[in-house]
């Protein structure tokens, strides 16, 4: 129970750009990750190095740190630019690279720590020790694990635990899975993901019978562990960290404010915790993840299989509850608000998108153009929509609406929402021709500073006291708040406020400082020597080495046949396009340990392949029932074989010569 004490518990929040960086920092995130100018698993989510130095400079202030995705696979000929790319990075003061491709571990890097991307598929023991033992500082977990699975790690290693705590759920494991290259040249491990597992699917049995029509089977809903933090944190989890580079400013704000609120709720009960870096935060808003896009939510595996796991009907975000139809007329519908916490949030709002679903299941948009209340009472509004009402289907008396966007909420968040400062005591002591100022901060840093002045005793020596008090406490603009004043002067001088003004200031920048010179990067690992033995001794196409940097890695280290990377290879067949926890038959309830103990069933389930069918596209699903996995097979198309080199990159097929 005491693994979690080995780390302090840091909250890890994405940030599409450096201004949603900085604001994560605001709002309670000991660590951000980014994408730099290129090589991250998220191609539309760049950001130049001058940005990120700007993001270092403000996160390092609280003593917060940055962390760089460089996690995509690379060609030989982009290895050059991703050297120069990540020695950038770390002059801008980058703490820490999350990679996926080992090839990067053969270069020419400064000593930067790295970090194990989820794309290294890291789901035993083995293989946990074996990526420690090259050299990583930190590793992420695979979503898929268990509270178990994840003690096992932790208890076996002595690296950082990440874990993914909130935000939208790849269906295959990180890194195993090669649908969108095979089926639109798109590769999900070069950052360029088509999302095939959004797709609505008919699911056919081995007689071709229809077994689900128009299911979205491969959509899971996303993660929410608000719920296991402990438990997580007694697993041996210290990094905690939430999805969604691709996500806009609200939606950065609201979790890391989410999830700062539990974790200091934690870090409040249990001492023997810390939190990974200084100050601490005032929110003016509450937050909610249920406000932001979600598919509804699910804890996955962390407890155990669920069958509820699938966002099936919709991929789409349906909204939080507001009311029902009560009236539709030619150009405009009554909203009955039942809810008295909407009515008390100005009910519906210009600007708003609702939301219903139709008798078929299918979700239906309404952007409102005005929406004005029904009588004094707020219960019943009249919304004027953008759209024809004649085209909303099944729009009619008794039908309830959501709202999937809240237009007073958005703006809320896209104003000042929080503040994060850091807790100082103040001295101030004479001098022989004046008075000395010194500002501690939690951490420990001080900040000095002397001013020669002419000390006049008080008239009213309470009302000095409190003048120097009050001036001395001034910290408005700075990122600190005071704990405490201390006067160990003589009496209570009379100074002249801007003499203190001037003697804060400079004990402050001072503190700033000395902040700056106390912060420590975090140390890289140091790999075992002689280099320890990968643990096992062949590498199919799974292994996503794509590059003769990363054969040499796995070669150096014991590997003796290397495949190379689906992204390189030509024909290879029917192969597994997808690995994943998820099982359709167990979500559909035809899974056979589902049918043991029921009578006139036993015996005549079986785990028989399903077929996926989208249009014209077929996909095969089968079922390895010993780990309780699914593999979805196909093989890439002819058109986007068009695509691959015509000489691909040779690898390893036999065991490699001194």
């Amino acid at each position: 129970m005491l693994l979690a004490a080995r780390h302090p518990l840091e909250l890890l929040a994405p940030a599409k750009t450096a201004d949603i960086g900085i604001e994560a920092i605001n709002h309670g995130a000991d660590a951000i990750y980014i994408g730099g100018p290129s090589f991250g698993a998220r191609a539309n989510a760049s950001n130049s190095v001058q940005d990120i130095a700007r993001l270092t400079q403000h996160a390092h202030r609280y003593h917060a740190k940055v962390f760089a995705t460089l996690n995509t696979i690379l060609r030989d000929d982009e290895l050059e630019g991703a050297r120069k790319q990540i020695w950038e990075l770390y002059d801008a003061g980058v703490d820490a690279l999350i990679v996926q491709d080992m090839g990067l571990l053969e270069l020419d890097l400064p000593p930067i720590q790295l970090h194990a991307s989820t794309q290294t598929d890291i789901r035993t023991v083995e293989k946990a020790k074996f990526l420690q033992d090259v050299g990583f500082s930190q590793i992420v977990l695979a979503r898929e694990l268990n509270l178990k699975q994840i003690r096992d790690i932790a208890v076996n290693t002595h690296c950082a635990i990440e874990f993914f705590i909130h935000g939208a759920l790849c269906v295959a494991y990180s890194g195993q899975c090669f649908i969108s290259h095979a089926h639109t040249g798109r590769s999900a491990n070069r950052g360029d993901c088509s999302q095939a597992c959004r797709l609505p699917y008919n699911v056919t049995d081995s007689s071709g019978q229809m077994v689900a029509f128009e299911q979205h089977v491969l959509s899971m809903k996303d993660n929410d562990q608000s719920a296991n933090l402990e438990a997580l944190i007694d697993a041996g989890v210290s990094s905690f960290k939430i999805e969604g580079r691709y996500k806009d400013m609200g939606y950065v704000k609201n979790l890391t404010a989410h999830y700062r609120m539990l974790l200091d709720e934690i870090l409040e009960a249990r001492p023997e915790l810390s939190r990974a870096s200084s100050g601490e935060n005032t929110f003016f808003f509450q937050p909610d993840p249920e406000r932001n896009f979600n598919r509804g939510s699910t804890d996955y595996f962390v407890k155990g299989r669920k069958e509820d796991i699938g966002a099936f009907e919709s991929p789409k975000y349906l909204g939080l509850p507001v009311g029902e139809i009560a009236k539709v007329g030619d150009k405009w519908f009554d909203v009955a608000i039942d809810d008295e916490a909407v009515r008390e949030a100005g009910g519906i709002h210009n600007g708003d998108g609702l939301n219903y679903l139709t008798l078929t299941k299918d979700i239906v948009g309404v952007q409102v153009n005005t929406a004005d209340p029904v009588g004094k009472a707020g219960r019943l509004w009249r919304v004027f929509p953008n759209e024809d009402i004649a085209a909303l289907a099944d729009l009619k008396p008794g039908v309830a609406i959501n709202r999937n966007r809240d237009h007073a909420w958005e703006n809320l968040l896209s104003k000042k929402s929080a503040e994060r400062r850091i807790g100082v005591w103040l001295a101030l002591s004479d001098t022989a021709d004046g008075l000395t100022l010194s500002v501690t901060d939690e951490d420990g840093c001080v900040g000095n500073a002397s001013v020669s002045c002419e000390k006049q005793a008080p008239q009213d020596a309470t009302q000095a006291e409190a003048s120097l008090r009050d001036n001395l406490g001034k910290l408005g603009n700075t990122i600190f708040s005071v704990n405490d004043v201390s006067l160990a002067t003589a009496q209570p001088w009379f100074v002249p406020a801007s003499v203190i003004k001037h003697l804060r200031r400079d004990a402050v920048e001072a503190l700033e400082a000395a902040r700056a010179a106390a912060y420590e990067r975090p140390q890289p690992g140091t790999p075992v020597e002689p280099p320890v033995a990968y643990p096992e001794d062949t590498l199919s196409y799974l292994a996503n080495v794509f590059n003769h940097k990363a054969r040499d890695f796995y070669a150096k280290h014991g590997v003796q046949v290397i495949e190379a990377a689906y992204e390189s290879q030509e024909e290879l067949g029917e192969v597994s396009l997808m690995i994943t926890k998820h099982c359709v038959r167990y979500s559909l309830s035809l899974c056979p340990k589902q049918a043991k103990g029921v009578t006139g069933v036993q015996g005549t389930v079986r785990a028989e392949p399903l077929q996926l069918i989208n249009g014209k596209e077929k996909l095969t699903l089968r079922f390895d029932c010993k780990p309780c996995e699914m593999h979805v097979v196909g093989k890439i198309k002819k058109s986007v074989l068009n695509q691959i080199p015509a000489t691909p990159v040779q690898f390893y097929k036999a065991r490699p010569t001194a």
